[in-house]
C-alpha cells in the first residue's frame, strides 16, 4: 500500500514493513512513516513520541515493557544491525508468551511494528548501531519492567554466534521470568 510493503508475522498484529526505496547515483530517498498508508494497512496508531539510542556490539537491550500506558513501536535502524524482538504479552492472546524477531539494519532499510501488549528488545550485531522508534504513548518510568532476555520459557534464539559477549544494564541483569508476571489487572495487556 503506498510506498510500503506489509508483512504479517506469525503474531498477530506485529509487521515487518518494507519501504519502497527510490535511489539513483546520488542516494536516496524513502518514507519511514506515512500516516495514511499506515491506516490504508488497518495500522491506527497515533505516535506522540520519537526516540533514538546508540549502541555497541553486544549490547542487549530489553526485554522492556511498561505495565500502564503500554507503548507500541515503529521500529527502524539508521545505522548498523541489530536482532530486534517482540514478545506477546496479551492475555487471551492465542500467541501469548511467543516471541517474533527480525535483522533491522542500514542496508535493509526494514521497519518492525510491535503494538501495545508486548515487551521489546534487540541486540546490537553490528560495532554500533542507531536505533530509532516512535512510540503511541509516553515513556513511564514508575510502570517500566523487564523480563530476562534468556528466559528458557520464551526461548528466544538470539543470533549469539554473532558477538562475542552479551552486555546488559544493571537494571536489565535484575529483569524477571515470564511466568512471575501477572498482567491480568492491566488494561493494556487484555485483548
Amino acid at each position: 500500500m503506498g510506498n510500503f510493503n506489509f508483512i504479517e508475522t506469525k503474531i498477530s498484529d506485529v509487521y515487518v514493513i518494507e519501504p519502497k526505496i527510490f535511489g539513483d547515483n546520488r542516494g536516496y530517498f524513502m518514507e519511514t512513516y506515512n500516516r495514511k498508508h499506515f491506516e490504508e494497512a488497518g495500522l491506527n496508531m497515533n505516535f506522540v513520541q520519537d526516540n533514538e539510542s546508540r549502541s555497541t556490539k553486544g549490547v542487549l537491550r530489553g526485554l522492556h515493557f511498561q505495565k500502564r500506558h503500554s507503548q507500541g513501536k515503529l521500529i527502524r535502524v539508521s545505522k548498523g544491525e541489530v536482532f530486534d524482538v517482540a514478545v506477546d504479552l496479551r492475555n487471551g492472546s492465542k500467541t501469548h508468551g511467543k516471541w517474533e524477531g527480525i535483522i533491522l539494519s542500514e542496508e535493509n532499510k526494514k521497519l518492525f511494528y510491535i503494538p501495545e501488549g508486548f515487551a521489546h528488545g534487540f541486540l546490537v550485531l553490528s560495532d554500533e548501531a542507531i536505533f530509532n522508534y516512535k512510540c503511541t504513548d509516553f515513556y513511564a518510568p514508575e510502570y517500566e519492567e523487564g523480563i530476562k532476555w534468556n528466559d528458557p520459557n520464551i526461548n528466544i534464539e538470539w543470533p549469539l554466534d554473532k558477538v562475542n559477549n552479551v552486555i546488559l544494564s544493571e537494571k536489565d541483569k535484575l529483569n524477571i521470568g515470564i511466568n512471575e508476571i501477572d498482567l491480568r489487572e492491566y488494561p493494556d495487556y487484555n485483548i
